[in-house]
């Protein structure tokens, strides 16, 4: 990693949902030079208070909303008590599964316990050492990934005498999903959401079909203004919303836009093609929100590293981070999306085979998101990936914004 003047911090955000796979709080994953944490809470309580809010505020069914925030805390931040100074209702303090139970850490939970903080145990398997903590805790994170179902049984069993909510993390499918919650949890943390739930034999539906032509004719070369309106203004909702997109504060255009031939003309085809496919994209009402949210910050921070790289084709990066988890909007495979959807073979081969300048951003762009940062390049620039990956959350928010009726 190039490092900057400043001990370099590298953040993102992992979702946790509800039953109903609504957003309920972010996991906030975090690197710093000194491999402590102890950067990201040096700052000052207004600076804590900025970088938080740009993790945690979306959009929600139209509604601006933040939501807490899950930090993990190393044994010298607990027991030092080196916390953010932010309002207590904003995050939850995530107690490490390697961090030992004595009486000094015990001390501190208490401590953070009595003054209002809510208290999660990370990665959790069952020890009555950890009885002490259990009772100064709110919520038990059990690690789903690592056990059979019989041992999930037994954790649920032993952790049901305490007053304590569970939450299952790492889970990589659908059927895992719908296993933890008939065993009892209420939130769940994993990348499922962007696997497709496949069912044999299913046939892509009669909407999505209209989905990816309209997807297909928008990527077209041949594309032009007049057949791109002509295909935009039969369908009225999806018109209303560029409209109000192209009107919205974003753009500060001098006068109100009343047509789609005008907002082409005014933005360029490219903005046009961009927002009329999120739209369309955004438009599955039977898949969870944060997908799409997630997509979009992908897309766009793809889109802003090859802007910063001084890549002539960056519209290209923007549609490849949409197309790399189009086939999760759509409960179908990726092989079988890429067929059905002609895009270049550039930004096909960034999405199927991580091939070409393209896939190398995504790969980046992916692997930064999951915060597995020992995947990416000795050299990155993380700096520029960090800046990035910020804008990416605030132009997602307010996209999904203006996107809203």
């Amino acid at each position: 990693m190039e490092s900057s003047e400043n001990s370099q911090v590298l953040m993102a955000r992992q979702p946790i949902f509800d039953r109903n796979q609504k957003v309920v709080a972010y996991e906030l994953l975090y690197r710093t030079e000194d491999a402590q944490g102890h950067a990201l809470f040096a700052n000052s309580e207004a600076t804590s208070e900025v970088l938080l809010n740009a993790y945690t505020s979306i959009s929600d069914s139209g509604e601006l909303k933040r939501v807490p925030a899950f930090i993990n805390l190393t044994r010298d931040i607990l027991v030092e008590q080196k916390l953010p100074e932010v309002s207590k209702k904003h995050i939850v303090l995530e107690i490490l599964e390697d961090i030992e139970p004595d009486e000094e850490v015990v001390e501190a939970v208490r401590q953070l316990h009595s003054e209002g903080y809510r208290i999660a145990m990370d990665d959790f398997v069952y020890d009555p050492k950890f009885d002490a903590l259990l009772e100064l805790s709110q919520i038990v994170k059990v690690d789903v990934y690592e056990l059979n179902d019989e041992q999930i049984k037994e954790q649920v069993k032993q952790l049901r005498r305490h007053k304590v909510t569970l939450l299952a993390e790492k889970i990589e499918t659908h059927e895992q999903l719908e296993t933890c919650v008939e065993l009892g949890f209420k939130l769940f943390q994993g990348h499922f959401l962007s696997k497709p739930k496949v069912i044999k034999g299913k046939k892509i539906q009669g909407s999505q079909v209209a989905l990816m032509q309209l997807i297909q004719e928008l990527q077209s070369p041949k594309a032009t203004p007049e057949k791109l309106e002509e295909l935009i203004i039969r369908d009225p909702a999806l018109t209303y919303k560029l409209l109000r997109i192209v009107n919205s504060a974003g753009y500060s255009l001098v006068r109100q836009v009343e047509s789609i031939a005008e907002a082409i003309v005014l933005l360029g085809l490219e903005q046009v093609k961009k927002w009329a496919t999120l739209i369309a994209m955004s438009s599955n009402q039977d898949k969870p929100e944060e997908l799409s949210r997630s997509l979009l910050v992908r897309g766009r921070m793809c889109e802003e590293i090859a802007q910063a790289q001084k890549k002539s084709n960056y519209g290209s990066y923007f549609m490849a981070g949409m197309m790399s988890g189009l086939h999760a909007l759509l409960d179908i495979e990726r092989d079988t999306m890429l067929e059905q959807v002609p895009l270049g073979d550039d930004i096909k081969n960034a999405v199927s085979l991580g091939q070409g300048e393209i896939g190398q951003v995504l790969r980046n762009v992916v692997n930064y998101e999951n915060g597995d940062w020992d995947l990416l390049p000795m050299d990155l620039d993380g700096t520029l990936y960090d800046q990035a990956y910020r804008a990416s959350l605030e132009w997602t928010q307010e996209s999904m914004q203006a996107m809203y009726e």
